[in-house]
């Protein structure tokens, strides 16, 4: 899905994987996301905190989780923006303006006064900084793939996407494991007085060291190259995506689906829909979510190499199988017991590294001139969408059915295992140097 070699053009000059650089994105990765996610975590708290008291608390928790979409539905515009001028002048610099936005967004959610002191003004700051880490977190994801698919060899593309996924959701792992050892440090009165402003502060606090390791890097050999070979980036590298790239565009959304669901529902939300659907405690909920991040960085890396030995389309088949019968087995079960509840969210956890494999399909769906605007472009409009509607559609359906989330679940399964078999039909959507498909 690509303009043609341009200039000799070569997708991805490197012919040996800079793991070095790809951590230092994998660990700036995780410090931006933990800023991003922990707000879910503390969904409840804040439901109650910057809502009035006379709202029932499953409908704060709805309208918390509204809040937590707000983001969402404005990443597409940091998104599309600093991706145009990472395409124009370089990957790098975006990165530290990104944690800078989101790094002050999350330090001003750490200060703002609750409900009982500025009335309806809080829940509207609270929406307007969440709206200001959106624009910040825009460009982040789809900057660091494009970095990493630019530093790592053909050969192991695969991996470096893994290591990526691990890294963001070393953020979820840190999110989760502060809130769960918040809520145990302190008793409940004292979390909704002031303990639960801690993990913001210190989120706002990594920022600095974030920003310190995003300028020390290096820029994009796939980037370095166009200059110096001086390949043509269009003046609108966007209206060039929309023209030439529109079957890589949808198949990045379709993607961006399936990553949304790994990311929201089995990461983020599930910690209080066990408090809300299944009786299980703050301590239990968020440790076990601990338990299934640490268990979903493992299995990012194994399909990372999976997807190197074995290729895209037999990784996503047979993954997408796994995580239908994991997730399935999970919601059915997870109420029964708590000993059974660690290992089956360990497993469903392991399982949902099936996503690994998107950004692998989307990097490789666009050439390098374009590639940083078209994945942004792609991801955040689907992620602006699916992650927008999921929370609050969720958390609603889930009080008709509390398996709810394994029925959303399921159908994911189905949508990975389609992109699985299409991508082994069609192996050519996956050459950015090949003629456009119009």
């Amino acid at each position: 899905m690509g303009d043609g070699n341009l200039d000799g053009e070569d997708p991805f000059p490197r012919r040996t994987s800079n793991f070095r650089i790809i951590g230092l994105v994998s660990i700036g990765g995780a410090l931006v996301f933990y800023d991003f996610v922990v707000f879910a975590f503390l969904a409840p708290v804040i439901g109650k905190l910057f809502f009035p008291v006379s709202v029932a608390s499953w409908l704060a928790t709805v309208q918390s989780f509204g809040v937590f979409a707000a983001g969402y539905l404005f990443r597409p515009l940091g998104g599309i923006v600093l991706a145009h001028y990472g395409d124009l002048f370089g990957r790098k610099y975006i990165f530290a303006f990104s944690i800078l936005l989101v790094s002050a967004a999350t330090l001003g959610i750490a200060v703002l006064p609750t409900y009982s002191t500025i009335g309806i003004a809080a829940p509207l700051l609270l929406i307007l900084l969440r709206i200001v880490q959106g624009i910040g977190i825009g460009a982040e994801v789809p900057g660091a793939w494009t970095l990493v698919a630019e530093q790592s060899s053909p050969q192991r593309m695969g991996l470096g996407c893994g290591l990526i996924a691990t890294g963001l959701s070393g953020g979820i792992l840190m999110a989760s494991a502060i809130v769960a050892f918040v809520t145990c440090a302190f008793s409940d009165a004292h979390v909704e007085a002031f303990a639960w402003r801690i993990p913001f502060a210190l989120g706002a606090l990594l920022g600095v060291p974030a920003i310190f390791i995003r300028w020390r890097l290096k820029e994009s050999p796939g980037f370095t190259v166009h200059r110096r070979r001086h390949v043509l980036i269009p003046a609108s590298p966007l209206k060039s995506v929309l023209c030439e790239h529109r079957h890589a565009v949808a198949l990045c959304m379709l993607n961006t689906w399936m990553i949304s669901a790994g990311i929201l529902v089995t990461g983020l939300m599930t910690a209080s829909l066990l408090q809300t659907s299944y009786g299980i405690s703050a301590q239990h909920a968020l440790w076990a979510s601990s338990v299934g991040t640490l268990a979903f960085m493992f299995g990012t890396l194994v399909y990372g190499a999976m997807i190197d030995r074995f290729g895209i389309g037999p990784c996503l088949i047979g993954g997408s199988i796994h995580f239908a019968f994991a997730s399935y087995t999970f919601y059915s079960v997870a109420g029964w017991s708590l000993p059974l509840l660690y290992p089956l969210y360990a497993w469903m956890g392991f399982a949902a590294g099936l996503i690994a494999a998107a950004p692998y399909i989307m990097v490789l769906s666009f050439p390098p001139r374009v590639r940083m605007t078209g994945v942004s472009f792609s991801y955040n409009i689907a992620y602006a969408f699916f992650g927008g509607l999921t929370p609050g559609l969720i958390a609603w359906l889930v009080k008709l059915d509390r398996m709810a989330p394994a029925y959303y679940l399921l159908f994911i399964a189905f949508l990975a295992c389609s992109i699985g078999c299409y991508v082994s039909r069609h192996p050519q959507i996956l050459q950015p140097h090949a003629e456009p498909l119009h």
